[in-house]
């Protein structure tokens, strides 16, 4: 099933390597870094495409029984924002963008910054987590 936007046929996967590639910079080798992360951190992750506009061609979003975060890329900063960052630890201090927020908290990164590959893996796990804990459960009714 295609969801969030996937346009002329392609998946949010095959458009999440579009726009890494398309970057072709250090924010495309960053992007794609990230994104292997979030797959080691999630096996089951969901790759989404959202929010296309005729000003913007959409964002790259991981989820899993919800959003986990999204994939923004601008001239001098690749954005990680996690949908639910407030609840969740940084004891790596991750986090250093919308952090004024009571839901949302991002990472910036900027060119040649490395990110700590465990610490935002244990974020990525902690918000799948978050996200399962808050999934409705299946209701007795309707089972057969």
């Amino acid at each position: 099933m295609k969801k969030s936007g996937a346009n002329q046929g392609q998946s949010a996967s095959e458009l999440i390597s579009k726009r890494i590639a398309e970057l072709g910079d250090w924010r495309g080798k960053t992007l794609g870094r990230m994104r292997a992360l979030i797959k080691q951190a999630d096996r089951d992750v969901v790759e989404e495409w959202k929010w296309v506009k005729p000003t913007t061609p959409g964002t790259p979003v991981w989820s899993h029984d919800g959003i986990i975060c999204t994939g923004e890329s601008y001239k001098s900063v690749v954005k990680l924002t996690f949908a639910k960052g407030a609840s969740l630890k940084d004891p790596a201090r991750l986090f250093n963008s919308s952090l004024e927020g009571n839901v949302r908290r991002a990472i910036d990164i900027h060119e040649g910054e490395e990110v700590d590959a465990p610490a935002f893996k244990a974020l990525v796990r902690q918000a799948v987590a978050l996200n399962d804990s808050g999934k409705s459960k299946p209701s007795k009714k309707g089972k057969s």
